[in-house]
């Protein structure tokens, strides 16, 4: 009753983003869950292990232009989607068929780079592979880079629900983690993680596109490509293209960075990103995909209403953080344990994991706080902002990564993370604070 009393007590906008903060958070959680079991299933049937190690470093690097395209189509298209669905309903149609024919299109083209460039870049020697996980990267990556354009498309669909309103895809974001879990407890070896990894991103896409058929918003590929709506969408899209492909950098440059600190520095960084992305998964799907349709709905009315939005969330999602950050770093050790530690993961594995974590948390609230800023920025359509702050905040990575990591390891890649979002947030709310002024709100 009180949970009922306070949201109707709540401004018509907060209580917007409240309740897609609660609705898309309660399917994230649902989603994380399935994600921290099947880490658990990983964990005991492979450890810290040369095979853990090989299969994150292929999986992040078919996960990198799949997370830019994610990026990009969500921070563009829904709050053009939103604007789009007032229009002309037939021209939206067409459009939306010429956009999933562009999907596809460019599924096929990044398959055809990533089957020359990945094999190519694994066999570098500055890598420091062994041969055998050489071999074992060269197999995994012939088989991972067909989920690309089944990716792609799943985040296109994924952004034509959002602008709808709706969050399924949220709730099917767990589908991977879900096939993997099976295919690891029915069989050992490395083969279980690729091909349940793919088989998991084909079932995620089928699951989201029959209800959007169902609701005759979804269309046949069109590979003509003559809609009215292309050059605004363009308009915001090579630029957010440029600042998502720089903001995702980060984290192919840990990559680099830990694959060179031994075996097992992945794995162990690896597991502890899992953990964190329990909570920063809540941060960017929760605020960032409920903030969102409610901001580029009020860039309509009233630029001020968004900007003392903007300050109260972000205060209050920063002292979220911080709460969170300061439990992550007394807690790690049993978290990781409860996790973790069973079969081929042991106390010492333990023990590094959750030194790494503590040292993960220092990003929570920073990262928080930048979710929403950012979300502001382009509702307000600052994409050349966006981009430039992305190119700083990746010289401020690289430079830090640089300085820290001789010094504290894996540690030292999370605390030039944890500067990043710092950046970002400063940089974030200089940018918004200017624009309000030069407009006089």
């Amino acid at each position: 009753m009180r949970y009922r009393f306070w949201l109707k007590n709540l401004d018509s906008n907060h209580r917007d983003i409240a309740l897609g903060m609660f609705t898309v958070g309660f399917f994230v959680l649902i989603g994380k869950f399935a994600g921290a079991v099947k880490e658990m299933a990983v964990a005991w049937r492979y450890g810290v292990s040369e095979t853990v190690d090989v299969y994150l470093f292929v999986f992040n690097l078919v996960q990198w232009p799949i997370g830019i395209w994610a990026g990009v189509v969500g921070a563009v298209l829904i709050p053009f989607a939103v604007k789009l669905r007032d229009g002309d309903l037939n021209a939206l149609s067409r459009f939306r068929a010429e956009l999933l024919g562009a999907t596809l299109l460019l599924g096929v083209v990044l398959v055809g780079l990533s089957y020359f460039f990945f094999p190519w870049l694994v066999q570098r020697p500055w890598l420091g592979f062994k041969l055998e996980s050489t071999q074992l990267a060269l197999s995994m990556l012939s088989v991972l880079i067909w989920l690309v354009p089944f990716a792609l498309v799943f985040h296109l669909f994924s952004a034509w629900t959002m602008s709808a309103g709706r969050h399924l895809n949220t709730l099917l974001q767990g589908v991977p983690a879900l096939v993997i879990l099976a295919a690891v407890l029915v069989s050992d070896g490395p083969e279980p993680l690729v091909y349940g990894t793919l088989l998991g991103f084909i079932l995620q896409m089928v699951l989201l596109y029959l209800p959007l058929r169902w609701k005759s918003e979804v269309e046949l590929p069109i590979f003509r490509f003559g809609s009215k709506y292309w050059p605004m969408f363009f308009s915001g899209f090579g630029l957010m293209l440029v600042g998502q492909a720089l903001m995702s950098l980060t984290s192919i440059i840990d990559q680099f960075f830990a694959v060179h600190l031994g075996e097992g520095a992945l794995a162990t960084l690896g597991y502890s990103n899992r953990i964190l992305a329990l909570v920063l998964g809540l941060g960017t799907t929760a605020i960032g995909r409920a903030a969102l349709p409610v901001f580029s709905k009020m860039q309509r009315d009233s630029r001020a209403k968004v900007s003392r939005l903007v300050v109260v969330w972000a205060s209050l999602l920063f002292f979220i953080g911080l709460l969170i950050a300061v439990a992550g770093v007394v807690y790690s050790v049993p978290v990781v344990e409860l996790l973790y530690q069973r079969g081929a993961f042991t106390v010492a594995d333990t023990q590094l994991v959750a030194e790494v974590l503590r040292y993960a948390m220092v990003q929570v609230p920073f990262y928080f706080v930048s979710i929403v800023l950012m979300q502001a920025l382009l509702s307000h359509s600052y994409y050349t902002s966006v981009a430039v702050i992305s190119g700083i905040a990746l010289m401020v990575k690289v430079l830090l990564s640089w300085l820290l990591v001789p010094e504290f390891g894996i540690n030292g890649l999370l605390l030039a993370t944890a500067a990043v979002y710092a950046v970002f947030v400063v940089s974030y709310g200089v940018v918004l604070v200017l624009g309000d002024r030069r407009i006089g709100v």
